[in-house]
């Protein structure tokens, strides 16, 4: 990973709640919020909230009596986030998930809905979700399966690619898709002191209006465009345009439906 990687900032929060929102992130947000609402935590931490797709799930399968404490990195994301989402269970704030501002065994839930492949150092995140937790408590957190086992993503990955064969931009690849090694990440938790690792793979349908709104979602609401806008301060457009051409070939010219695949943990 990169330091560009980490930069959801300017107006990609918007385009990444509206475009990517539906389409990736809020089925796995469902899922994950039901895993949640069977144990019942009363005090939940929730890390890399991003836009609060998982945040607003939550909140509606818990108890009146449940706490959610939202945080991301990156202060933009939560500025969008809790401009639309008002529940008096949420609390915002953007903190490290590395370093986490809080004390010892405060909290019954730690979650991370497709945030850990953005960490600088998987194992210091973990060690600061286990330090959070009660000694009852349970980490559940997602990631992405290989970039092929999701078609629209790996469309416009390969489209981006080949726009700038001399120097491909690979964000997708590297960062979002690029930490799927079940075995390398059990192993980094139980470094990190969880026990009772679990994973699951969860494949889901994968739906968009439009080849051309599948291809704005990742081109104008993630670290892509930096990358893309990087080789080509004006390219932005064709660049989108190319993806959704190439979506527009696979999947025809009409909405979208597909399917994606991620991987789910639970570690206690």
């Amino acid at each position: 990973m990169v330091q560009s990687d980490k930069e959801f900032t300017g107006s990609i929060p918007t385009f990444y709640d509206h475009y990517l929102g539906p389409m990736l992130f809020d089925p796995y947000a469902v899922d994950l919020a039901a895993r949640i609402a069977a144990f019942a935590p009363l005090a939940v931490l929730e890390t890399a909230a991003g836009t609060g797709i998982v945040t607003a799930r939550i909140a509606e399968v818990l108890s009146d009596a449940a706490s959610i404490t939202a945080t991301d990195l990156n202060k933009a994301m939560l500025d969008t986030a809790s401009a639309k989402i008002i529940s008096p269970k949420i609390k915002w704030q953007a903190c490290d998930a590395t370093r986490l501002p809080f004390a010892d065994d405060s909290f019954d839930c730690v979650l991370c809905q497709f945030g850990v492949m953005f960490f600088p150092s998987k194992v210091d995140a973990y060690k600061e979700a286990r330090r959070v937790l009660r000694p009852s408590g349970k980490f559940l957190f997602s990631v992405w399966d290989r970039i092929e086992l999701s078609p629209i993503a790996h469309t416009v990955a390969d489209a981006i690619a080949a726009r700038y064969p001399e120097d491909p931009p690979n964000f997708l690849r590297r960062t979002p898709y690029g930490y799927n090694d079940v075995a390398a990440i059990s192993n980094q938790l139980g470094e990190a002191g969880f026990g009772d690792i679990e994973s699951v793979v969860v494949t889901l349908p994968s739906s968009c209006p439009s080849p051309r709104d599948a291809a704005v979602g990742p081109c104008h609401g993630s670290p892509l465009r930096g990358e893309i806008e990087a080789r080509d301060p004006t390219g932005l457009a064709a660049a989108t345009d190319a993806a959704a051409a190439a979506l527009a070939v696979r999947f025809g010219e009409g909405p979208i439906t597909s399917t994606m695949q991620a991987i789910v943990f639970t570690a206690a």
